[in-house]
């Protein structure tokens, strides 16, 4: 039977001590070293209850003894009683000596300031559990204004003054996971920082329940919004191009606003982007580009004739011969000696979008951007270089993932189109049987047949003359209502007979019928070509 007496002490020095509380509870206290916060002696405490008969517990305690040294053996114990406030203090000065963007710092204070301060921002960290974080998280998925429950009215201003409509009743909305992901990084990048300093002996602030990572769902706009943005941009010179180039590049607003001409090559026809314009509040500065490397992008012909059109229209109009290589591209000075501010690019973006009936963002544009060229077939590793993503193409493979098995079901449908017919079917009883040429009539022919000889025709007879382009996949599967994959079945049928070229990527364009088999009829059936948007 296990006793509560109190131990006897031999001569060996046994390390912490117990001390009796006038209740009769006992305090077990373990030297812990030296306060690096308040550089003061720092103790491990823990304090046992008395038994029910008011007898102290002295077998509890030297367990708890025991258990205090190990985890000080094992530096899981902390080594302070600072609280969480001051290690946010310190955490944010570390991340500006390390020169973090200021605008992330900006984002993190004001997180810390509305959310983890008032909550977490006095409990000591030895005192920091799992059970207190999952409630800390549980609170601000509730409420952002942590009001507990509690009925009030929601003021247009604080002070005196006369409530209007903008004086409502307060109701409740709760922080979403992007910000609750933001505030656990925040928590998280704080205490790894403490272990790493000896503050604690592990990150507490990982006990948590972890935060569901926000799914992508990028919207970008559509082929006939993009034609109307673009047109309703060229009203203006300027802006015009650099909409036009936002569409082209996949840039970020503030990559655009950082162009300079030194940074265009028109001999080559690659544009480097190196460097952005970072915002907060009125005060703009150059800063390295989001994933701190510099990416050349390749411009199609007509881009770098508006480009050079642009270089003679701006010297021009800054009276210059030409101008300086390090004058901005786009600037609000003739002479291009400052850049735009990327939210002033923003605004005027939203406002023309507002005229025109639309409601979408400048960066909505990267997403076009992206999804067009997946779509077009372009690899992601390509895709990924090009709009500047991390991580080899990982981040384009998560944004984009259905954009990305559209394309996959069309290379599918390529691959079947390159094939020869097979010599069998299935049959209804569900078994193969050799499939037996029958003659039929021309408009009982396979579709994709039908859509071969029609072009075939307008080829022979000259509707369609040597270097001019195909109508596109898409649109010839929506003219005869028939499949993707059926539309690139017949252009595999042209090329095989010399007809036409097609290249990755690109529209397939007719080559010198001369020179291919023509001796099948001709046979043009509402062919209309129209240049794609």
């Amino acid at each position: 039977m296990a006793t509560s007496s109190k131990p006897k002490q031999g001569k060996r020095r046994v390390r912490g001590k117990v001390e009796t509380l006038p209740s009769g509870s006992l305090r077990v206290k373990i030297y812990a070293g030296i306060d690096p916060v308040t550089k003061k002696e720092f103790h491990l405490t823990e304090v046992v209850p008395a038994l029910p008969d008011g007898r102290s517990d002295w077998d509890t305690a030297e367990k708890i003894r025991t258990k205090l040294l190990n985890q000080l053996d094992e530096q899981r114990a902390p080594k302070t009683r600072a609280t969480v406030n001051q290690l946010l203090d310190r955490y944010f000065a570390h991340l500006k000596e390390k020169k973090r963007a200021t605008k992330t710092l900006t984002s993190y204070n004001s997180l810390a300031t509305n959310h983890i301060r008032p909550l977490l921002g006095e409990t000591q960290l030895t005192r920091i559990y799992g059970e207190g974080l999952d409630s800390f998280y549980g609170q601000l998925r509730t409420c952002s204004a942590h009001c507990g429950g509690r009925e009030y009215i929601e003021h247009r201003k604080s002070g005196e003054h006369e409530c209007t409509a903008k004086c409502r009743p307060h109701k409740c909305k709760g922080l979403g996971d992007a910000s609750l992901g933001k505030i656990r990084a925040i928590l998280s990048g704080a205490g790894k920082c403490a272990v790493r300093w000896e503050w604690l002996g592990v990150n507490r602030f990982t006990l948590a329940d972890p935060i569901p990572a926000v799914p992508s769902n990028p919207k970008p706009p559509t082929a006939e919004q993009a034609a109307s943005i673009a047109t309703e941009a060229w009203r203006d010179a300027d802006w015009g191009l650099l909409v036009w180039l936002a569409f082209i590049t996949g840039a970020r607003r503030g990559e655009l606003c950082a162009l300079a001409w030194d940074r265009l090559d028109f001999g080559t026809g690659v544009l480097t982007l190196r460097s952005s314009i970072a915002q907060e509040g009125k005060t703009t500065w150059e800063k390295d580009t989001k994933t701190h490397q510099q990416r050349r992008i390749a411009l199609d012909e007509q881009t770098l004739s508006l480009l050079r059109w642009y270089f003679a229209f701006c010297a021009d109009r800054a009276g210059l011969k030409e101008m300086p290589a390090e004058a901005r591209i786009f600037s609000l000075l003739p002479d291009g000696s400052t850049w735009l501010k990327p939210d002033s690019v923003s605004q005027r973006y939203d406002r023309m979008c507002s005229r025109i009936g639309l409601k979408t963002t400048i960066h909505k544009i990267r997403h076009y951007s992206a999804t067009e060229l997946i779509t077009a077939g372009v690899d992601v590793r390509t895709v990924a270089g090009r709009l500047g993503h991390g991580g080899g193409g990982t981040t384009t493979l998560r944004v984009y993932s259905a954009w990305v098995a559209e394309a996959d079901q069309r290379a599918a449908g390529t691959l079947s189109a390159r094939l020869p017919d097979l010599p069998v079917a299935i049959s209804e009883a569900g078994k193969l049987a050799p499939v037996v040429p029958a003659s039929v009539a021309p408009e009982d022919e396979s579709p994709y047949k039908r859509i071969a000889q029609d072009l075939r025709g307008a080829i022979v007879s000259g509707v369609l003359p040597p270097g001019h382009l195909l109508p596109a996949v898409a649109d010839l599967a929506s003219r005869y209502s028939v499949s993707f994959g059926t539309a690139q079945r017949a252009i595999a049928q042209l090329r095989a007979a010399g007809l036409v070229n097609v290249s990755r990527g690109k529209r397939a364009v007719v080559v010198d019928p001369s020179a291919a088999d023509a001796s099948e009829p001709a046979k043009v059936v509402g062919l209309h070509t129209a240049r794609r948007k």
